[in-house]
């Protein structure tokens, strides 16, 4: 079991460090989505399938989609790829620091945090049992919800492609 956290863990961490290193957005944005397929492996691994479906539905499916059609619909500057800035060496130790500073706010937690076992969970909700606890009665507004983000997608899409238009340009 610990290899297949350590491959779990190191595919999920390449796949994050490729998504920072890469210079297309589009590339990058693929690679987060591997990303985010390996935190929904982890879920799994740890038996918790709701969430692996959650961060598949959501971030997998939704987030990534979003950042996709903000990269693709977003003007590129005439000149191509913007040029590095001076001040960019400055921004990265900056970003560094921010880094290293809630690591160890976080590794600070983790080691103050008591080692003694959890008291016994009530039994878990098992995945049918919750998806018919909010297809029950939550139906509607669930459909709701999923109509109101479907109709903001599109008249974003709407919205963008429509000032290429007024401007003389062709849509994306």
């Amino acid at each position: 079991m610990t290899a297949v956290l350590v491959i779990l863990a190191g595919f999920t961490l390449a796949a994050a460090a490729v998504a920072f290193a890469l210079r297309p957005l589009v590339h990058s944005a693929l690679c987060l989505v591997l990303a985010w397929a390996g935190v929904a492996t982890f879920y799994l691994w740890a038996g918790a399938e709701f969430l692996a479906f959650a961060q598949i539905l959501v971030y997998v499916g939704a987030i990534s989609m979003v950042v996709l059609f903000a990269v693709l619909l977003t003007r590129r500057p005439a000149g191509g790829e913007a040029s590095a800035t001076a001040d960019a060496a400055r921004r990265v130790a900056g970003g560094v620091a921010v880094a290293a500073l809630v690591a160890g706010v976080l590794g600070r937690a983790v080691l103050a945090a008591p080692s003694a076992p959890a008291p016994a969970a009530p039994p878990a909700l098992g995945v049918r049992q919750l998806g018919l606890e909010l297809a029950g009665g939550h139906a509607a507004a669930l459909l709701a919800a999923g109509a109101l983000l479907t109709v903001a997608l599109v008249g974003a899409v709407v919205i963008a492609s429509g000032d290429a238009g007024r401007r003389g340009e062709d849509p994306p």
